[in-house]
């Protein structure tokens, strides 16, 4: 498998992703999404499956030295009386000491960023996760938590795809020493089910979503990646023995739509960068 290091942190560049994922199809696919080589689990304490996780994973007899695991403290638990039990929480359900990487999962407006950042470096320093980072941030957002942290961001997970590559975020998480974590990868399926994607694939004998996925790790990206199929796993996986040539990247990148961001909340999500 291959990684990503950033400060310090070796983090799988291929990851498996449980959002919208019930805890009987956790803890179904997750054996399977061992046995197909995946390394690095990703889960939040709003997705209410850590706990199925942290079963799947003990049951399947996963070593926990081999394992990156990945959660995120959710906006009502950002307050001084809140984050640092809710984490403890979230351990006790995936049944570690510590997790691998805990961001902060939207910016929201309730809590200031620079409070967010303090609780999130006084759990890091109590030995609860090895490193942090931030999810769904703008780029001033992500500048202010870099800047106000005692310790690196590694990572700002957004959600980036073919029609919304996020070239402003990703240069500025590049300047700023950051790794960007792309979620939505498949574009709530429209990757899939695309013609130039397709066409790409064919040839290199691989499908759209093997494109999709290649193309953000090629570029430097951790793409988490989803299933409730056993058997879509392997081809989830398959990646990493093809390279995208320049007039794929091209092709890929005339994608890019103005209405191309899916995700949105409101009361969540920040000003996007344009």
């Amino acid at each position: 498998m291959q990684t990503v290091t950033v400060h310090g942190a070796t983090i799988p560049a291929l990851g498996f992703g449980v959002f919208r994922m019930s805890d009987a199809e956790v803890e179904r696919v997750v054996p399977a999404a061992l046995e197909a080589g995946f390394r690095h689990f990703d889960t939040a304490q709003i997705y209410q499956n850590e706990a199925a996780l942290g079963r799947a994973l003990q049951a399947a007899g996963a070593r926990r030295e081999d394992l990156f695991l990945t959660t995120k403290v959710w906006v009502d638990n950002y307050g001084a009386d809140a984050f640092a039990a809710s984490v403890d929480e979230s351990l006790e359900r995936l049944k570690v000491d510590q997790v691998d990487l805990l961001l902060l999962h939207w910016p929201a407006d309730q809590v200031p960023i620079a409070e967010q950042i303090e609780r999130l470096n006084a759990v890091q320093a109590a030995g609860k996760t090895r490193f942090i980072g931030v999810s769904n941030q703008n780029i001033a957002q992500m500048r202010e938590s870099i800047a106000r942290s005692a310790a690196p961001i590694v990572t700002n997970q957004v959600e980036l795809h073919p029609y919304l590559p996020q070239q402003a975020l990703v240069a500025a998480a590049r300047d700023a020493g950051a790794a960007v974590t792309a979620y939505y990868g498949m574009a709530d399926g429209a990757v899939p089910r695309d013609e130039t994607l397709q066409r790409i694939g064919a040839k290199y004998g691989k499908s759209a979503a093997q494109v999709g996925l290649r193309w953000l790790i090629q570029q430097g990206h951790i793409a988490l990646s989803k299933t409730a199929n056993p058997a879509r796993l392997a081809e989830n996986t398959t990646v990493f023995d093809f390279v995208l040539d320049e007039a794929d990247m091209a092709a890929i990148a005339a994608l890019t739509r103005a209405d191309g961001r899916l995700v949105s909340p409101a009361g969540l999500a920040p000003t996007w960068d344009a």
